[in-house]
């Protein structure tokens, strides 16, 4: 039988908690970085092809996206092996919505 006390599972939460926080916080950030660099190549591109300087296969661009997206719906092996650790998990999801949202 596992001992668990409620202290263990309160620093384990409260750990999550942290961890999830700045981990969000980040995640915002990073995203807006790379949703500003994503805008400004897609206008560049667009730039360049109204210039007749470049061609570019618009279909084949968003044919990538959706491709990209129905990979990341499938979720993998790990995320089943995250999800068993519930405390750890609450909390660091707990914390990573405080931080994305405070990003």
């Amino acid at each position: 039988m596992v001992d668990i006390t409620p202290q263990q599972i309160g620093l384990e939460v409260g750990g999550g908690a942290l961890v999830g926080a700045i981990i969000g916080f980040a995640a915002k950030k990073i995203a807006k970085i790379i949703a500003i660099i994503v805008g400004l190549e897609l206008m560049l591109f667009k730039f360049l092809e109204t210039k007749g300087i470049l061609i570019v296969d618009w279909s084949a661009i968003s044919g990538a996206a959706s491709d990209g997206a129905d990979t990341a719906a499938q979720a993998p092996g790990w995320v089943m092996s995250f999800l068993a650790a519930l405390p750890v998990g609450v909390g660091f999801t707990g914390g990573f919505v405080v931080g994305f949202k405070k990003g």
